[in-house]
């Protein structure tokens, strides 16, 4: 059996002597994985994924990197991460890119996060009154929306208010529409209303719940990319919630994203950001209201 080398004896010079209680190098991260990631790949990601989806990943998310990439490197049968972005740029059009955008999309969520929120949103609603529209702009796996239309419907009544519910994550969005929930994930939930909105599964499907399909009416999902020149949407909203999103993007890019919310909600409408989220000093378009709840600061101009 060979002994175990230490990384210093591996890399010191020819001929130099080793230092009594000199510390013993690590050997890099990556010569111990299936994939080689070099400081280039690395900064070439994060580069691609700041012009695809506006992100912009921190230095110290290369672990994370890592771990989500290298499964689409297995998928691949690929040597190494250079040769796997060489593939994507070559074809900008190509299905791989839903894939790597996917993979390095956070989607971290739960029912009713952030509870401040929902009374907020509930005595919104009332005032407004029916119909209530609402974008959820970060569905993620469908938690968020879902717990925006359960409060609109203990507001207003059934199907008194929509949710349009967009994410880039088109995995996510497939789970979301489902409408299916392990027991964990629903744990939060008063019994009334899991009795209320979602059925219980049987057989195969027991110790999991269901969305009711009089609740998943009234919420669609579609996917769509912050960044991309044309929404498509033509109507204004009551509320909008975009929460834990611009955290992943640099001032500038907030700062567009917030100039375009502004025409999309009307007058009185109201903007639902995260509890790490600030944007009175990113925008003038909007001013806070409470808690990491915002409005127009020129609502006249809304209209």
């Amino acid at each position: 059996m060979t002994p175990l080398r230490s990384s210093s004896s591996a890399i010191r010079k020819p001929g130099a002597a080793m230092t009594p209680g000199a510390p013993v190098l690590a050997p890099l991260r990556d010569e111990m994985r299936d994939f080689l990631l070099t400081e280039r790949d690395f900064e070439k990601i994060r580069a691609l994924i700041h012009k695809r989806a506006g992100i912009s990943l921190g230095s110290h998310k290369r672990e994370m990197v890592y771990s989500r990439l290298a499964r689409r490197l297995r998928t691949l049968q690929l040597a190494d991460f250079s040769t796997y972005l060489a593939q994507l740029e070559a074809d900008e059009r190509s299905s791989e890119w839903e894939y790597f955008t996917n993979a390095l999309t956070t989607n971290l969520t739960s029912f009713f996060r952030e509870a401040h929120h929902f009374p907020l949103l509930a005595e919104h609603a009332k005032k407004i009154g029916r119909p209530y529209s609402v974008w959820c702009a970060a569905a993620s796996s469908g938690e968020e929306p879902y717990s925006i239309a359960i409060t609109l419907a203990e507001a207003l009544g059934e199907r008194a208010g929509t949710v349009l519910a967009t994410d880039i994550d088109t995995q996510v969005l497939a789970k979301a529409r489902s409408g299916i929930y392990t027991a964990e994930q629903v744990s939060r939930l008063s019994q009334e209303r899991l009795k209320r909105f979602f059925l219980k599964g049987t057989g195969a499907r027991a110790g999991s719940v269901k969305v009711k399909p009089e609740l998943a009416a009234t919420v669609t999902f579609e996917p769509l990319n912050l960044l991309a020149p044309d929404w498509g949407l033509r109507e204004k909203f009551d509320a909008i919630f975009c929460r834990n999103v611009m955290i992943y993007f640099d001032k500038p890019t907030q700062g567009q994203i917030l100039e375009r919310f502004a025409p999309l909600l009307k007058p009185n409408g109201l903007l639902f950001a995260g509890h790490s989220e600030n944007f009175s000093y990113v925008t003038r378009s909007f001013q806070l209201r409470g808690q990491t709840v915002y409005e127009l600061t020129n609502k006249s101009g809304a209209a």
